[in-house]
């Protein structure tokens, strides 16, 4: 296989409805779009989930921009790649920046699957049919409108609740959705917003049977997160902490969680994530499939690498419609009573929609051996 073209695009989508984590609040998503091409004209697409500000880790839209141009563009236009996994091998000397180096990888992973004319889930190994989503639902100005958006969810089926936390929206706030909902799966995410120091608090939540709590101590740690699992009976879930598997085979190691979330972005790519996967698989130790509101692009992705056996917690890749008034995929991803079924078309599944692309692209870039700009 050999990139003849990539093409970026900075786009900005509105969210249906404001999204807020103990780290900030979105209306809306910019990212960017990836678009890679062979000589025969076949198109491979992913994308960034860096976000417009380093918030959830150092990457953002700007630096990714600057590392794909600069530094992993070069290192894959017009080279001879015989396999998707050799870009990972390509991107080992440039530190960190997974984001980005994910952005690139999966969209050849994409065109690779399209090449063999098969679903990337195929390719990927997957060999589930259909897959179970959860919603994800982030901090609600008051508690009764968090119990509204958990009834509409499960109306639709979700399988699953994961409720953003925070200090001040923590135990009362979980004490009542339990009392409503007494037999509903339900998992806390903190995004890092608490230290060792709270200990006694995070004891508390012992007493909702949560499925887990994902990520309650800092973005960095492994060490405190396997004293405060020695301390508390709830799962630790591991999200920001695990960059790649090495990562991961260390928090197991320490007893740091008892489930991680795989995030294809957060980990480098779908090599790295599958190597992850794979790792968890070994020791019995369940993963799922974390959202970062992406667009349908990087939705189909998560669906593909949600199909591998050992995914066997609902993940957060819910409907298409739950977070964009159009997206930029044809179909949408829906979602029936809390299962996706999973095209079967090749590559990432879906048809991307040129002119909803063209409506959300505030500009772009074409690299081919001479650099345009259009």
């Amino acid at each position: 296989m050999k990139i003849t073209e990539v093409r970026l695009r900075h786009l900005n989508m509105d969210l249906v409805a404001p999204f807020t984590t103990s780290f900030g609040t979105f209306v809306d998503k910019e990212f960017i779009l990836v678009e890679v091409k062979n000589g025969e004209g076949l198109s491979g697409w992913a994308e960034s989930v860096a976000f417009s500000a380093p918030w959830y880790n150092e990457e953002t839209i700007k630096t990714n921009w600057t590392m794909l141009e600069d530094f992993l563009i070069p290192l894959v236009l017009d080279k001879e790649i015989e396999h998707p996994r050799d870009v990972s091998d390509m991107f080992s000397h440039i530190r960190k920046n997974n984001m980005a180096k994910s952005a690139i990888e999966g969209a050849i992973w994409d065109l690779y699957a399209k090449e063999m004319n098969i679903p990337l889930s195929m390719v990927l190994g997957g060999k589930l049919e259909k897959i179970d989503v959860g919603i994800s639902i982030g901090i609600q100005k008051t508690v009764p409108e968090l119990l509204a958006k958990i009834e509409a969810g499960l109306k639709d089926g979700y399988k699953r609740i994961k409720m953003k936390i925070q200090p001040g929206w923590d135990v009362d706030v979980i004490r009542e959705v339990r009392n409503r909902y007494p037999d509903v799966p339900i998992m806390a995410d903190a995004n890092s917003a608490y230290r060792l120091k709270d200990i006694e608090l995070l004891k508390q939540l012992d007493q909702f049977d949560l499925m887990m709590i994902e990520q309650p101590l800092s973005s960095d740690d492994i060490v405190d997160h396997a004293t405060l699992q020695t301390e508390i009976k709830t799962p630790i879930c591991l999200d920001e902490s695990i960059h790649s598997v090495e990562d991961a085979r260390k928090a197991l190691e320490l007893g740091s969680c008892k489930i991680i979330n795989i995030k294809i972005g957060r980990v480098g790519g779908l090599t790295e994530a599958m190597k992850i996967h794979e790792l968890c698989k070994e020791r019995n130790v369940p993963v799922w499939c974390g959202g970062m509101l992406e667009s349908g692009v990087g939705r189909a992705h998560n669906i593909a690498l949600t199909t591998l056996e050992n995914f066997t917690m609902p993940g957060d890749t819910a409907a298409s419609a739950n977070y964009w008034h159009k997206d930029i995929i044809q179909p949408e991803v829906t979602v029936e009573d809390g299962v996706i079924t999973v095209s079967k078309a090749a590559g990432i599944g879906y048809e991307v929609d040129y002119a909803a692309v063209d409506e959300f692209t505030s500009y772009s870039k074409r690299y081919t051996n001479k650099l345009e700009s259009v």
